[in-house]
């Protein structure tokens, strides 16, 4: 498994739930077309985090790289379905940054370890 993070900050003018709503229509039609495998979206609790953090936290379950890619790719699809979903969410964002994590240690690094 591996998890595609996004740190967002919205526009001034974006409403939370609004967000919200469409961030889970967008990652569920995702999720329903197989190339994500689960997501989840959290946001600041409190105020409580560094001037690096952003208000938002949206982690992606991805099964592999290829997963990823497929995912990818279907943002490149010219289909007015996934375009809407996808504008209704980007067109509230601010500023982002994303991050890719895998699990660690993981299988082929500890294997590859041992054999040093």
């Amino acid at each position: 498994m591996n998890l595609y993070t996004c740190s967002i900050d919205l526009k001034n003018d974006a409403k939370a739930l609004v967000f919200a709503k469409a961030a889970e229509d967008w990652l569920n039609h995702l999720k329903s077309l197989k190339v994500i495998q689960d997501w989840h979206l959290y946001r600041r609790k409190l105020n409580l985090a560094s001037s690096h953090h952003r208000d938002f936290l949206l982690q992606i379950e991805v099964e592999d790289m290829s997963q990823l890619d497929q995912a990818f790719r279907t943002l490149g699809r010219h289909d007015d379905t996934i375009d809407a979903l996808y504008r209704a969410v980007h067109e509230q964002i601010l500023a982002a940054d994303f991050g890719l994590y895998r699990p660690f240690p993981d299988t082929e690094r500890a294997e590859r370890m041992a054999l040093l």
